[in-house]
């Protein structure tokens, strides 16, 4: 009797309103209604959803450890036919038991009039839905999405089918090892365990956004056929001049919009889109890049093409993993307004090996490659408009050495590519060598130090900047610097840094007080 759906908290039961976007990136489907009455589960459904959920919990952990268990088991003599055939009765007669569960959950929703009505108003959705889909023209385009890759390495002779076949074993390890733990390690918030401890968070913290923001709640279907659930908190109707611009979160990899960063710039007064990564919480799918590639890009043109904000009025802001898909869209959308990047890295590659065995390296870099490549400052160099790169001090998680260690920060090597990628010239050996001791830095006061015993003249800085940006034009990289004296070039270095970096005296994990959170400098 039960039809395998339950309405979450929060949800609307009074009215339902969806329609469908058709764009290259996928469908985009939205409730643009906010939280009437929240749906309360009566006894029967409620302990028999319990029990159902403690047996998906253990189901997850038997699934996990199975590898173990068949080995122990086998080396104990157990796995033979006679003690195999009583073992399934048992697990026959547990599987009839959940079975009656699952049918008394389903009488205890459907004597709810709460979810009858929820199943009401579902069902005519889906007829709307299918009546439209067959009044249009064909599907939406299921095209892919790019993604930034290693040159091909060319073919020489030696590189035979027996050498092909040599790399076979190699290639089909780094194959598995992507997809079994290093997924897992990468995106911890993809794992059934820790989202099922974290659910009643989740929706507090979601019904929080409902209650107390206005938040509308959609999910958007991308290219690839996932499910991208996300929340959007309009703030354009209020007298603030900043609730006119969006901006889009792109959390951590344990991060979930109902409580991640999305609460600093609503707290800066903003218009919010956050979403989840394919595979947290309402998200579908597993958080593999292209995955990520393809979410994004279905929430940029939600954001453009539904809620009706222009590119020049969208600033991306990302934390920590967030930085790729972040990237990725400032790379591909060239109009957005800005890029924020808070705890950010320049490539996954060196933080992989830092938690790794050194008799693994080959083994890791080839699957960060070609499986798991986090190209952060690549995509990032792509972009020409304002970035502001959010540095941590005390950050533990981006550092390759030990937080105390800030010059092993992969922050520092995110903003020296980016200013070497923009100001070549700038960033020569004499620029690039003042820019590192003032990123070593290790207190506001000896970063003021150094700037200061530079003599950097900002007046004459923003003037050399803007009177090359009028006479060339906005485009990087810039050639401003080729004919000026290694002094010259080392304050403006120092300039440049000092308008890219912003230092925060904190953890990897500490929430971005909203004083923190500011708009990029541009000229």
């Amino acid at each position: 009797m039960s039809t395998g759906l339950v309405p979450q908290a929060p949800c609307r039961l009074r009215s339902a309103s969806r329609s469908l976007l058709r764009r290259p990136g996928g469908i985009a489907r939205m409730d643009l209604g906010t939280a009437d009455t929240y749906y309360q589960p009566r006894a029967l459904e409620k302990h028999a959803d319990s029990i159902l959920a403690l047996a998906s919990v253990f189901w997850s952990i038997s699934y996990y450890s199975s590898p173990f268990a068949f080995f122990y088991l086998y080396r104990k003599g157990y796995l033979s036919l006679s003690k195999v055939v009583p073992f399934s009765h048992y697990a026959g007669t547990l599987l009839l038991l959940l079975a009656g569960v699952a049918c008394l959950r389903g009488v205890g929703r459907w004597t709810n009039p709460q979810y009858r009505q929820f199943i009401t108003i579902l069902e005519a959705t889906h007829r709307n839905q299918s009546a439209e889909n067959k009044e249009s023209r064909g599907g939406p385009s299921r095209r892919g999405v790019a993604l930034l890759r290693p040159e091909p390495l060319h073919r020489g002779t030696a590189d035979t089918l027996l050498n092909r076949a040599k790399k076979l074993p190699c290639q089909i390890t780094s194959y598995l090892v992507a997809h079994t733990l290093g997924r897992r390690m990468l995106y911890p918030g993809s794992v059934y365990l820790l989202q099922k401890a974290l659910m009643p968070v989740l929706l507090q913290g979601q019904a929080r956004l409902v209650e107390e923001c206005d938040g509308r709640r959609a999910k958007l279907l991308a290219c690839d056929g996932n499910e991208i659930d996300t929340m959007f908190v309009d703030r354009r109707g209020t007298a603030e001049p900043q609730g006119q611009k969006l901006v889009i979160c792109c959390e951590g990899n344990a991060g979930f919009y109902e409580v991640g960063c999305v609460s600093t710039p609503l707290e800066a007064g903003y218009s919010v889109l956050g979403w989840n990564h394919p595979g947290f919480a309402g998200s579908t799918g597993v958080p593999f890049p292209q995955n990520e590639a393809n979410a994004m890009d279905v929430v940029v043109q939600f954001a453009v093409h539904r809620l009706g904000f222009q590119p020049q009025d969208i600033i991306l802001y990302a934390w920590s993993i967030g930085g790729f898909t972040a990237t990725w869209a400032a790379m591909s959308y060239p109009d957005i307004s800005a890029v924020i990047l808070d705890a950010s890295f320049d490539d996954l590659v060196p933080l992989a090996l830092k938690v790794m065995p050194d008799s693994c390296r080959g083994l890791v870099t080839r699957t960060v490659r070609q499986h798991l490549n986090l190209n952060n400052a690549e995509q990032l160099c792509r972009y020409q408009g304002p970035v502001l790169l959010i540095r941590r001090t005390k950050d533990e998680i981006i550092t390759t050495t030990a937080p105390e260690d800030i010059m092993s920060n992969r922050g520092n090597d995110l903003l020296l590519q980016l200013l070497q990628h923009r100001y070549p010239h700038v960033m020569a050996e004499e620029g690039l060598q003042v820019v590192r001791q003032w990123l070593e830095a290790s207190s506001q006061l000896e970063e003021a130090s150094i700037y200061s015993r530079w003599e950097v003249e900002e007046d004459w800085c923003l003037s050399v900047l803007r009177s090359y940006q009028a006479e060339h034009g906005p485009d990087f990289p810039w050639s401003v610097g080729e004919d000026m004296s290694a002094r010259e070039r080392q304050q403006l270095a120092l300039f440049l840094a000092q308008k890219h970096l912003h230092n925060f005296e904190a953890t990897h994990c500490t929430p971005l007080p909203v004083q923190h959170f500011q708009m990029p400098w541009h000229l």
